[in-house]
């Protein structure tokens, strides 16, 4: 998404980004701080964050028909998960509330995102919820797969699962809002407009991904659905926080605003 602002490909002015890689557990816990001026964050998270930000338009990651995917050792059913302590990567993460609409008796315990494949995998738990490119390699790790979350949400809604947005300060005032959302929008065109080039420069950040794994993640969520939520993605936000609400996970009502 920002390979055309790290790049300098996009014009920005006089205004200039500083860019930091972190978990989106440790991105959620800054924005609810009010640290950064524009931040990733889950949308999940939002709910708690909208008297200081506000949704970009652009940036969204979302399952279309795919997701967060629990995975363990051995085949399990319902009653079995249940009874499993759950590896989660944040409670303000997105995969944790769409595991909690799926299953609220589900217990969990946090780790961060990119050990708990291995903790399931050798045996410190027995289920795990996972997120990023993990994804798509946990059979490599002799996992198997017991729910797709975004797969089971498109069951039930229809709608694509709301993982990841981003979001700008309110402070900034409306005019910069607008500047800045410009740039970014204009550097996701460019990332994906120019695909090799912003995938060389991810790879950077892949852990070891082979190239053709990167790549396939990258397709599934950024994507034109990146460039625009769409009426549909939009609406997928709204349900996400109001069934949070409505099962008591999420503090609400959530007021839902884009920084159109």
């Amino acid at each position: 998404m920002f390979y055309g602002l790290a790049s300098g490909a996009i014009d920005t002015a006089e205004l200039r980004f500083e860019h930091e890689l972190q978990g989106i557990q440790e991105l959620n816990e800054r924005a609810i701080r009010g640290e950064l001026e524009v931040t990733a964050v889950s949308i999940h998270a939002y709910a708690y964050l909208t008297d200081r930000y506000v949704l970009l338009p652009h940036g969204a990651s979302m399952g279309e028909g795919y997701g967060p995917r629990l995975v363990s050792r051995e085949p399990l059913d319902r009653d079995a998960i249940r009874s499993c302590a759950i590896a989660v990567p944040g409670e303000l993460t997105s995969a944790y509330l769409a595991l909690k609409l799926w299953e609220p008796a589900a217990r969990t315990v946090v780790m961060p995102f990119d050990v708990i494949l291995e903790a399931v995998r050798d045996g410190d738990v027995d289920v795990g919820l996972i997120i990023h490119e993990g994804q798509l390699t946990y059979a490599d790790a002799g996992l198997v797969l017991l729910e797709d979350l975004g797969r089971w949400w498109k069951e039930e809604t229809g709608l694509p699962l709301p993982l990841g947005g981003n979001v700008i300060r309110r402070d900034l005032g409306a005019q910069l809002i607008s500047r800045v959302s410009g740039y970014l929008r204009r550097s996701i065109a460019f990332s994906l407009d120019h695909r090799e080039q912003g995938m060389d420069y991810a790879m950077g950040f892949a852990r070891g991904l082979e190239r053709q794994t990167a790549d396939d993640f990258v397709g599934m969520y950024v994507n034109s659905r990146t460039l625009d939520y769409g009426s549909d993605g939009r609406e997928a936000v709204r349900l996400f926080l109001e069934r949070g609400v409505a099962e008591g996970l999420v503090p609400g009502p959530v007021e839902v605003e884009f920084a159109d």
